[in-house]
């Protein structure tokens, strides 16, 4: 098939580049009004045809799926063009910028039969899949909270806070390891450089067992950290992206109190310390891995893994983490629209989802 890319910024030659590399796809159109970045993609991609014009893009018959790759305040309007002119969409995170704007791409694409997938391309990663593996196998045991950092210097958004920029990765690799979502959230956050455009950030997700999961997040810290921590009632796992070889490492670690004591002085706690154990992960590139299912997805008509309903989910999170910052961290239910019960604010399951997709 051939397939066109909006948007040849920063997200938009890596679509570019992995696109041309799948067999099923025979030709790739990309357009962006910056004449300088199409320039670019022309010197490192000579057979992707170049436009400036998005119509070009939508009146191709020969197109049968567009990847919008913009800031997050055009992927509504866009999106609704593709979906209008028969294309299926593909949309980088976050869908859109409000679950309302989310969930009319879902019933438009579902009216005119088209797939929407989000770009929440970690949950095609070899380590978060590995993760999500030994998470449900129970090797944890129950999962007791999850501690989630991605902080780096920059890079400064103008349309969106730090929350709405790196948060959703980690809010959909909870979501997908753990497959439920959170009753609420409490967030805080501050502005230092751009008034009302918030550059760190703390989301706490909470869940109807009592478990817990922090994401912080920020432009102005002088490290790059991507690391993820899942806390079990039997042993502990960190994930960190950075790390080249050892991405995941399991701690046998954990802390028992006596099933029973009858004074303060015999009370104490057993704490373990086991051995550190590192699975071996095949590695490959994961943005290659989600286009080739996006395509499989388009081929066989099946309902992609990260698909719309998936990044409404993430988006309503992100409404209601704005809502908390807007209130000084008070705890504000997630608003899930469209998904269960016409918007029950209870967490939603994989099986609930499967149930409720439109169409």
């Amino acid at each position: 098939m051939k397939v066109g890319v909006i948007g040849c910024g920063y997200w938009g030659p890596n679509l570019i580049r992995n696109f041309l590399q799948l067999p099923d796809v025979t030709a790739v159109a990309c357009c962006d009004m910056d004449q300088a970045k199409l320039a670019r993609v022309g010197r490192l991609f000579p057979t992707v045809e170049l436009t400036t014009h998005v119509e070009d893009l939508l009146q191709d018959q020969r197109i049968e799926a567009i990847a919008v790759a913009t800031p997050v305040h055009t992927h509504h309007v866009l999106g609704e063009m593709v979906l209008r002119h028969g294309k299926h969409l593909m949309v980088e995170k976050p869908m859109a910028t409000s679950s309302k704007r989310c969930l009319e791409l879902i019933e438009l694409a579902s009216e005119v039969d088209r797939l929407i997938m989000v770009g929440h391309t970690f949950e095609y990663t070899a380590a978060v899949n590995k993760i999500k593996e030994i998470v449900a196998s129970g090797d944890l045991g129950e999962i007791l909270y999850v501690s989630s950092t991605r902080v780096n210097l920059g890079l400064f958004q103008q349309d969106i806070n730090v929350v709405w920029d790196l948060a959703p990765h980690d809010i959909s690799i909870i979501n997908y390891v753990l497959d439920k979502s959170p009753l609420g959230v409490n967030a805080q956050g501050t502005s230092h450089y751009k008034k009302g455009i918030e550059d760190v950030a703390t989301v706490t997700l909470n869940y109807d067992n009592g478990m817990i999961a922090f994401v912080h997040v920020s432009w102005l810290d002088p490290n790059k950290i991507r690391k993820t921590t899942f806390v079990g009632t039997k042993k502990m796992l960190v994930y960190d992206d950075i790390s080249t070889q050892e991405k995941i490492k399991i701690y046998d670690k954990g802390v028992e109190a006596p099933p029973y004591y009858e004074t303060f002085g015999e009370f104490h706690f057993a704490y373990r310390y086991g051995d550190i154990f590192s699975p071996r992960i095949e590695d490959y590139e994961p943005l290659k891995v989600e286009l080739q299912h996006f395509v499989d997805c388009i081929k066989h008509s099946k309902i992609p893994r990260s698909d719309g309903f998936s990044g409404l989910k993430v988006v309503s999170i992100l409404e209601a983490a704005q809502r908390s910052i807007k209130s000084q961290g008070r705890f504000m239910p997630v608003v899930y629209r469209g998904l269960a019960n016409h918007g029950a604010t209870h967490p939603i399951n994989g099986k609930e989802m499967a149930a409720v997709r439109l169409g």
